[in-house]
């Protein structure tokens, strides 16, 4: 007999077949939409069947997994999580049960069901929730320490769940302002040759963090809470010389700093603030001979009480999901030039 699920969302019962089999039955509690668990024409289903290696039949809301004991395992342990979130009220997708998949692979001792379902924010029918283990970690360090970093790829979501929690931050009246910032660092133009004003050549900088503040806020108070000065969204030079306090402040695209600017920015960080600092070092548009400030900042802060460093990796990309394809493959083209280089180098030196 194997065991239950130890969660105790699904009943279960089962019987050994032969040996290096198990076969399991799953029932589903009636109150669980099958078509939602399984997925329009069982794509969801399909999708375990793929990923674990057991064979699963439904009749009903009776679900027969046979199969290696740790695969049947895993495939009912998949299945108990995905009734947990539908019961949460979320609906389910194909990349939801991916990332319950990969999560349950990855052997975590957090519930998948946990990380999907945690609302950090919602506007307008849409709730803004962490997606991976690591944003989920990502967000809960931001909750615990008063300067924290989220170094990772495009598309991982650093900036985005920075910026929602700043929102539920103001809302909850935990601060009384929110401050954007940037360098504005060419990245192969010169803002010189921008037309417009000023303020019109940095615009391009921060226009995507006034996107992402359209997700979260109604647009029509947006303008007011700008020209209140609830809401700065500024260069990181306008930062220079002033002590911020009860603001959440976030600086993105934080590899372009400096060491001596990452220096001053978190030296702003004034009483009842938080700090939250995003970048991607694999992506530097400082001139050459200059070095990212984010990339040297963990080694002068190491051991510094109240900050937190953490990374997330391709794994963690929520855009289109050939955006997480194409970053592994750098990643493991920029291994290889580096290991080329090390043994060129070591080969000079004999």
């Amino acid at each position: 007999m194997t065991e239950s699920s130890k969660t105790g969302t699904l009943a279960s019962t089962g019987h050994r077949e032969p040996p290096d089999a198990t076969l399991h039955t799953v029932v589903v509690p009636n109150s669980i939409n099958m078509v939602a668990l399984l997925g329009p024409r069982d794509e969801h289903l399909k999708m375990m069947e793929q990923a674990f290696e057991a064979d699963i039949h439904v009749r009903g809301n009776q679900v027969t997994l046979r199969g290696e004991p740790a695969e049947v395992a895993l495939a009912e342990r998949a299945l108990d999580e995905l009734v947990t979130i539908i019961r949460t009220g979320q609906g389910i997708s194909p990349e939801t049960v991916e990332r319950v998949i990969s999560m349950l692979r990855a052997e975590t001792t957090e519930r998948p069901a946990d990380v999907l379902s945690l609302n950090i924010l919602s506007n307008r029918g849409r709730t803004i929730r962490p997606k991976t283990l690591n944003q989920k970690r990502y967000v809960d360090a931001i909750d615990k320490h008063t300067i924290v970093f989220g170094i990772g790829p495009a598309g991982t979501g650093k900036t985005y769940l920075a910026m929602a929690k700043a929102v539920q931050a103001l809302q909850a009246k935990k601060v009384n302002r929110i401050i954007l910032t940037r360098p504005a660092v060419e990245a192969g133009e010169r803002l010189g040759f921008l037309p417009g004003t000023l303020s019109e050549k940095i615009d391009p900088y921060l226009r995507p963090l006034y996107d992402a503040l359209h997700d979260m806020l109604d647009p029509e108070t947006i303008p007011k809470l700008l020209a209140a000065g609830t809401i700065e969204v500024a260069p990181l030079a306008y930062m220079r010389g002033r002590s911020l306090n009860d603001a959440f402040i976030i600086l993105d695209e934080a590899q372009n700093t400096s060491p001596e600017q990452m220096k001053m920015f978190l030296t702003r960080l004034g009483f009842g603030s938080k700090i939250v600092v995003t970048g991607d070092v694999t992506q530097v548009d400082l001139p050459s001979g200059v070095k990212s400030g984010l990339r040297v900042v963990e080694d002068i802060l190491d051991g510094v009480e109240d900050l937190s460093f953490n990374r997330l990796t391709a794994h963690d990309v929520v855009r289109h999901r050939l955006v997480g394809k194409i970053v592994a493959a750098y990643d493991e083209f920029d291994a290889r030039q580096q290991s080329r280089e090390n043994r060129e180098g070591r080969e000079r030196r004999s």
